[in-house]
């Protein structure tokens, strides 16, 4: 299926306390290029992001941004330390029996003393996290892809119409070459006839001329080209593989050809029928920019 270079996805991924979303954008351009907007400690991921579209996608100016969500709480833990806590107990009692004093202490107290209670943030897990990530990029590039191929479907049908055009205006020049020669024929005749008053023409000479302004004239093999062309473009639009670039050759021909008739061209139907092509394969260059 042909799939349009513009498109867009998102997607979402989350757990208990954390969450991942992913946007993807993308605009023309000849080659694939990523840009990849993660934020604070996923740079570790880029590699991975990246290898993942890389599989996927194959052109355009793709923007990839990533969000990381995760519930406060669960970056923290408090560490009690039972050794210390017990360290520092033992040497109140002690400090109470030497000097004959109160040694109670409340639990509130001594956790109040040094590295007796202790707040840590909590490390992620980067098994986690990468799962949640995949998983959203999955998402996120599914749908991205699914858009491309709906705006796809919508240039293929364009193209195929502008096609069809195209080969009405080739059956048109192809129709009306020989009818031109015949015309030039018989324009040559009558003027010669005016020119010569014993109305003696010769034949051999008519046609040595005709022949030469057929061959200067001819464009058979431009003819058989553009058809050629045209079929290719019709039967790439049917491929499931990436074809943008094969076609952007392909309609560089199609103006060539176009060129070349045009230069050839003595009618002033078949010229202005030339430059008619030439708008409609500029128009299908134009939408062949638009494809993966």
């Amino acid at each position: 299926m042909i799939r349009s270079m513009t498109g867009f996805g998102h997607g979402e991924s989350s757990s208990d306390d954390k969450r991942i979303t992913i946007e993807i954008k993308a605009v023309n351009h000849r080659y694939l290029d990523l840009n990849i907007k993660t934020p604070r400690g996923f740079d570790k991921f880029e590699g991975l992001i990246r290898k993942y579209l890389t599989s996927r996608l194959d052109r355009g100016k793709i923007d990839v941004f990533v969000n990381f969500e995760e519930n406060a709480d669960s970056q923290y833990e408090i560490l009690y330390n039972r050794h210390i806590a017990r360290m520092y107990y033992d040497k109140i009692q002690e400090m109470a029996k030497d000097f004959n004093l109160d040694g109670s202490i409340s639990a509130s107290s001594l956790s109040r003393y040094n590295e007796v209670l202790e707040l840590h943030e909590v490390e992620e897990s980067t098994e986690e996290i990468e799962k949640l990530l995949l998983k959203a990029l999955e998402i996120s590039c599914d749908e991205f892809i699914l858009s491309r191929e709906n705006e796809g479907e919508r240039l293929k049908e364009d193209l195929l119409s502008k096609l069809d055009n195209l080969s009405r205006d080739v059956d048109y020049i192809e129709k009306k070459s020989p009818e031109i020669v015949n015309e030039y024929k018989n324009k040559l005749r009558e003027k010669i006839a005016d020119l010569l008053e014993d109305n003696s023409i010769d034949e051999n000479r008519i046609a040595m001329e005709v022949t030469i302004f057929a061959d200067k004239i001819c464009v058979d093999e431009e003819i058989v080209r553009l058809k050629s062309h045209i079929d290719e473009v019709k039967s790439a639009l049917t491929s499931n593989e990436p074809v943008g670039r094969k076609l952007d050759f392909v309609a560089q021909e199609l103006n060539r050809e176009a060129n070349t008739i045009l230069s050839k061209s003595t009618n002033v139907d078949v010229a202005n029928t030339g430059i008619d092509m030439k708008t409609v394969i500029e128009k299908i260059r134009e939408q062949i920019q638009n494809i993966e």
